[in-house]
């Protein structure tokens, strides 16, 4: 079973990074989007009354409440989200243009001593 879509989901824009590292942004963008669809729900079921329902209300719910919310945020964002993630990307781009990644320097090899 598919999940459907609410926009079509664009894979990351084209960049002159190597593609794991374009791969790794495009995820952050997407995370990122799926954090801030979870920021943007949050209000919503913060309104909702349990008190009175046969299974809601009390502490359990309290306390998992902010949990559901930000995955149902990450699966909108999974989903296609609203758009979010491209615009994430591209100023994440920008940033790695200006500030280029510089390898971190390697640990010398330890040799034994000798005897």
């Amino acid at each position: 079973m598919t999940t459907p879509r609410i926009l079509p989901s664009a894979g990351p824009p084209a960049s002159a990074l190597p593609p794991a590292r374009a791969a790794k942004l495009w995820q952050a963008a997407k995370s990122f989007e799926g954090m801030a669809l979870g920021a943007l729900l949050a209000p919503m079921f913060a309104t909702v009354n349990t008190a009175h329902d046969p299974f809601g209300g009390g502490s359990a719910e309290a306390t998992w409440r902010p949990i559901l919310v930000q995955e149902i945020g990450k699966n909108i964002a999974a989903a296609g989200g609203l758009g979010l993630a491209a615009p994430v990307f591209r100023a994440l781009l920008a940033t790695q243009d200006t500030h280029p990644a510089t390898p971190s320097p390697k640990p010398a090899a330890t040799q034994a001593p000798e005897r």
